[in-house]
């Protein structure tokens, strides 16, 4: 069974930074593409960053280009959200996702399974 675990989140001033980190077990890990999706209170889910199994091809949301960054490590089965620049609008709850097959995918649809979340909050 598919487990992802991520941490990292917590309060953080505007212009500062966090590392959300995403551990993966029950699968092998670089067979599938990785996602980060978030949700604010009142919001539907939206996307964030997505990666491939082999790390080479990502993709971001408009909204945190520039400023996160996704990157995974394979040997550690581990999924990387490094944000910066951070504003009061990046406060929501941060998911990652496993990807159905290898490539990064923008749709949550083609997501099967997700973490249980981690609470994000930027203070002005």
């Amino acid at each position: 069974q598919v487990q992802l675990v991520e941490s990292g989140g917590g309060l953080v001033q505007a212009g500062g930074y966090l590392r959300l980190s995403c551990a993966f077990s029950g699968r092998t890990f670089s067979s599938y593409g990785m996602g980060w999706f978030r949700q604010a209170p009142g919001k539907e889910r939206e996307f964030v960053a997505a990666i491939g199994g082999s790390g080479r091809s990502t993709y971001s949301a408009d909204s945190v280009k520039g400023r996160f960054t996704i990157s995974r490590d394979n040997a550690k089965n581990t999924v990387f959200l490094q944000m910066s620049k951070l504003k009061p609008e990046d406060t929501a709850v941060y998911y990652c996702a496993k990807a159905r097959g290898q490539y990064a995918n923008t749709r949550s649809r083609e997501y099967d399974y997700w973490g249980q979340g981690t609470q994000v909050t930027v203070s002005s």
